[in-house]
């Protein structure tokens, strides 16, 4: 997963005085430019040939032993189909050169796959038990970098260096929204991204007005990017297995399609939405407006008083929003 209290590396667990030294070693190899917040590995060791793939067995023997124990409470569902993991490197474009990084890297099903395509990878984890397992995979893997952090804290300004990105993750079930919209606030360099979500958030990520998923979510996400499911993914494919359906998405960052400002926005999107069951004149109330001049904004932005959030898209959220704050400077 990729949540933690600080981006400091961990060392692998203690085996012999040798690897101790082959750890120190791989610390120094770390090239100058390169961040040292996270743990940098990628040395083949003893000649031995990179892996192909991690099934299942391969992950659950790799979890032994670490004494990896997958976590609930981190939304831990490891991926274990090398099948699927190279159709996502595939869905996401990744191709020899580029830059790829992938948020909840777990024990690395999808790392081997998107390093195999020749790509640089950026491997961000936040479990310290699983990252020392990420390691031991990472270590035949010349082209890959593990850090172990919080994504929502990595500084990724410092870390995704060297011109676009691409990101393709199975994000943990429980921090996924979050970590998006942090990275396309934060990471303007990440350009395309194929990410694994839960069924339920993917389809709240990627639903249009008027459908039930539809919510502020979902109009946050549109103001800044494209979204569409790829795919639904069976539970069957992970381990341990979870309860519900994922769902693969490909999400674009574009400019808004509206020139009012977020901050303007936003509050008039989630105040819309904070009370399903209630009128967009309610919503405008709550944020400071008269109930008489709530339904002169409505009516000058060609909507009925009555209509709910649910039923809006960018552009009347928009109106509605220099009714309220005023129309905001001019992108241009």
């Amino acid at each position: 997963m990729d949540r933690s209290a600080d981006a400091s590396s961990i060392s692998p667990r203690r085996r012999s005085p040798g690897s101790r030294r082959s750890a120190r070693a791989s610390a120094r190899s770390a090239s100058p430019g390169r961040s040292t917040t996270g743990s940098l590995s990628g040395i083949p060791t003893d000649g031995a040939e990179p892996p192909r793939s991690l099934g299942r067995r391969a992950l659950k023997a790799l979890a032994a032993r670490h004494g990896v124990r997958p976590s609930k409470a981190l939304g831990q569902h490891f991926l274990a189909d090398p099948n699927l993991a190279r159709r996502i490197a595939v869905l996401a474009g990744v191709d020899r050169g580029d830059r790829v990084v992938e948020v909840g890297a777990g024990l690395g099903s999808l790392t081997v796959a998107l390093a195999a395509t020749g790509a640089e990878v950026l491997a961000v984890e936040f479990d310290r038990g699983v990252g020392a397992a990420l390691r031991e995979v990472a270590a035949y893997l010349p082209h890959v970098r593990v850090l172990e952090a919080d994504a929502l804290r990595v500084r990724w300004d410092r870390e995704l260096e060297g011109g676009s990105w691409k990101m393709a993750s199975n994000l943990p079930y429980n921090v996924a929204v979050p970590i998006l919209f942090g990275l396309l606030e934060r990471a303007p360099q990440v350009v395309d991204y194929v990410v694994m979500v839960q069924r339920e958030v993917g389809e709240r990520l990627a639903a249009w007005p008027t459908k039930q998923a539809y919510g502020a979510v979902s109009a946050r996400l549109a103001y800044q990017a494209d979204v569409s499911v790829l795919r639904r993914v069976a539970p069957s494919v992970f381990w341990p297995e979870p309860q519900v359906e994922s769902v693969l998405l490909r999400i674009t960052p574009r400019e808004p399609p509206v020139s009012t400002l977020r901050d303007h926005l936003f509050p008039v999107v989630d105040e819309g939405f904070a009370q399903r069951r209630k009128t967009m004149r309610n919503a405008l109330v709550r944020l400071g407006l008269s109930p008489d001049d709530a339904v002169r904004a409505l009516e000058g932005c060609g909507l009925d008083p009555r209509v709910r959030a649910e039923s809006l898209g960018l552009p009347e959220f928009a109106c509605l929003a220099e009714a309220v704050f005023g129309r905001g400077p001019d992108r241009g």
